[in-house]
Parts: structure tokens; sequence; C-alpha cells
């Protein structure tokens, strides 16, 4: 499986992950997922849409001090992500 610098879900750095990413049902840790989106290989929340999704970072975004038009440029390649995209 593929390895990526953010979480395919919410676009997090994995880096910055305060659990180092979100666990397989193995309980191994993902490579694809943070933990805050994803738990023992499944998504913690799994009727959000992309939309929802984009409108819950942009607020955690501006909580932490971005600008608003910083929090929308970052959030508008979403659909991109691997969770979004059609071709999972």
């Amino acid at each position: 499986m593929e390895a990526y610098k953010n979480c395919q879900s919410c676009g997090m750095p994995l880096a910055r992950d305060e659990q180092g990413c979100g666990t397989e049902k193995s309980g191994a840790k993902s490579k694809v997922y943070c933990s805050h989106c994803y738990q023992n290989g499944k998504f913690t929340q799994p009727d959000l849409t992309v939309d929802q999704m984009k409108e819950i970072v942009k607020q955690k975004m501006v909580e932490f001090g971005f600008p608003r038009f910083l929090a929308v440029l970052f959030t508008r390649n979403f659909p991109k992500l691997r969770r979004w995209s059609s071709n999972k």
C-alpha cells in the first residue's frame, strides 16, 4: 500500500498526528489516514461527505489561527484525496 504524507481523508500532515496515524483492523498503523479519521480499519465518521469534511477542517484551521482564505485554499482539493475520489 502506498504511503502518504497527508491524511487522505482530512489532509492533515500525518507527521503531525499525535497518535502517529490511524490504525488498521490488525492494529498496524495506517499509511493513508490519521487517527482522527480512521481507527481499527474503519472511518470514525463513515457517513461524512466531502463537503462536510471541508467545513470541519476549515473550522479547525480558523480555530488554530489560520486565515479563512488559507483554510479555503487548503481544502479545495479534498475531492482528489483517496477517500473522496472515485478511484479508491
